[in-house]
């Protein structure tokens, strides 16, 4: 299996500092990052570690998802998932992803609500990401289907 790679250099301080993550292995950009963007309730132009994680979090949810409906012998038709990644207090100290709550809209032809949630249900299970998750207190999964 492939390997992907990210690089992030940084100057200054943790608290006054910035840095830059580049996306390496797609080369398909670098962006800002810094201590007071990732903990302010706007990002500003500025990413944080967190919504990295939850663009991984929704990209690989979202594969194995539409994984799962072929498996049940459904076709997605439409398939939007959203991932909202919270940082918060660490007991032990610091701070810590607390949870990953996704949501899921859409639609797949050859299967009813149910199995459409089952599959959801499978993929939240399943996803690499999810895995990679596992210390993670909350990930949940909010389903509507359209169909």
């Amino acid at each position: 299996m492939a390997a992907r790679t990210a690089r992030t250099a940084w100057n200054g301080t943790f608290l006054e500092g910035s840095g830059q993550v580049e996306l390496s292995s797609s080369g398909v950009g670098t962006y800002d990052v810094s201590w007071p963007a990732r903990i302010a309730d706007q990002a500003a132009g500025v990413t944080s570690p967190e919504e990295l994680l939850a663009a991984a979090h929704s990209s690989c949810f979202t594969m194995a998802f539409t994984n799962e409906l072929g498996i049940a012998g459904a076709t997605p038709e439409q398939i939007e998932v959203t991932a909202d990644v919270t940082l918060g207090p660490d007991p032990a100290g610091g701070v810590r992803v607390t949870k990953s709550a996704l949501t899921v809209r859409g639609f797949a032809t050859g299967i009813d609500e149910a199995g459409f949630k089952a599959a959801a249900e499978a993929a939240k299970v399943g996803c690499p990401i999810s895995k990679a998750l596992t210390g993670v207190d909350q990930i949940t999964v909010d389903v509507t289907f359209e169909g």
